[in-house]
């Protein structure tokens, strides 16, 4: 292959000699001195052709004159501008929705023209620098989705961080419907703190009703972690109007995922806004955001605004229309050598064979199971709480 690439490249010099300055190289016989240096006839005469044309040879491109599935520039131009007039907040899914709806305005299928799919968006966004390619990014289709049926059944809340002029630092906190995704409630605060958690809900109660679950994640903010093992003032707020406060796993974010996802969303969207200076600036924001948001944006998982899916829904939640559902307690107890054990003020008696032991107790609303230190239960009972003394029932 070597060899023959060098031959075409005398054959190219040879004859851009010949025909441009007109020097005999070839002895008179063309042909012949194909022949000596074992240049096929067809290619010979191919570059011939070509160097008389354009005065030497160069390789063409081996493009293909037409593609089919390549999309065409107008397209490619309404996606990028698009992106710009949406802002960057708004993805492929929103791009696309609006793409469909231009396309039937423009009558698209007319020209031969079709809506670009999801990945070809996203591939003419990033070619163009207007998002970043995150490759080990974990896909969307490994995590179990999982959706309250009615808005107001449960609401998300949790706070993000944001800065304002002078590298001064505030939060802001989002209570978000879990069913409908719309935006509740936003509180901008100087930190995250228990009054300002408080402020928040409040408010989401206030012009969207009370909920049947408020969802949180372990945050100072919402539980009771500083209160010696009391209830914090968050807890009661959010029980004393009728709701149900429940909270997600410690270092588990999925749990409330989609108000940790909209963080971001409203992030995208507050960059693109003047460094808010004070609270007041930001909380204007948040709520200009938070109409936007709920009245304009299309939602992707909803394929409407957030408000829209709302006010259509045929229901909606509240105290009362979830399931009641009991926390089990788990407590370590030692029993007394007569083997009786306390559950407040009802004395519980597991027979002098488990005296001076250390027992395991499950205490299900009025029902307890008790195991030993192996793992084996001892016995059941449910508790009458108008007796001081009962035996155990054994398992």
């Amino acid at each position: 292959m070597a060899r023959t690439d060098a031959r075409v490249r005398l054959l190219d010099a040879a004859l851009v000699a010949a025909i441009t300055h007109g020097a005999d190289v070839f002895g008179g016989d063309f042909k012949r001195w194909c022949e000596v240096n074992q240049i096929p006839r067809s290619t010979a005469y191919r570059h011939k052709k070509r160097i008389e044309e354009e005065g030497r040879w160069a390789p063409r491109s081996q493009r293909p004159e037409s593609c089919p599935h390549h999309t065409p520039e107008p397209v490619e131009a309404q996606v990028v501008e698009l992106r710009e007039a949406l802002g960057r907040e708004n993805g492929a899914d929103n791009i696309g929705y609006y793409l469909a709806l231009i396309a039937a305005e423009q009558d698209w299928a007319g020209r031969g023209w079709v809506v670009p799919c999801r990945a070809t968006i996203n591939k003419i966004l990033t070619r163009h620098g207007l998002v970043v390619p995150e490759p080990k990014k974990k896909p969307k289709s490994s995590y179990r989705r999982f959706v309250y049926a009615q808005p107001r059944d449960c609401y998300q809340i949790d706070a993000t961080e944001v800065r304002l002029t002078g590298s001064a630092k505030a939060v802001v906190f989002e209570v978000l419907d879990d069913c409908s995704r719309v935006l509740v409630a936003t509180h901008a605060a100087d930190a995250e703190t228990g009054p300002a958690a408080i402020a928040a809900i409040g408010k989401a109660f206030a012009d969207f009703g009370v909920p049947g679950l408020v969802l949180s994640d372990n945050g100072a903010a919402f539980t009771s972690r500083l209160t010696r093992g009391g209830t914090s003032k968050f807890t009661r707020a959010v029980t004393t109007a009728g709701a149900r406060l429940i909270h997600s796993s410690p270092f588990h974010p999925q749990t409330c995922g989609k108000v940790e996802r909209h963080h971001r969303t409203f992030k995208a969207w507050l960059a693109d806004q003047p460094v808010p200076a004070d609270l007041t600036q930001l909380q204007t924001l948040c709520d200009r955001y938070q109409h936007d948001y709920n009245n304009r944006r299309r939602h992707s998982a909803l394929n409407q605004p957030p408000q829209h899916a709302w006010d259509s829904a045929p229901s909606h939640g509240g105290p009362g229309h979830l399931p009641v559902q009991r926390d089990a307690d788990v407590r370590v107890l030692a029993s007394t050598d007569t083997g009786n054990i306390s559950i407040g003020p009802t004395v519980i008696n597991l027979t002098r064979r488990y005296a001076r032991q250390s027992v395991t107790v499950l205490l299900d609303g009025d029902h307890i199971t008790v195991y030993d230190t192996t793992g084996q239960p001892i016995g059941h009972l449910h508790i009458d709480f108008t007796k001081t003394y009962q035996p155990i029932k054994a398992a």
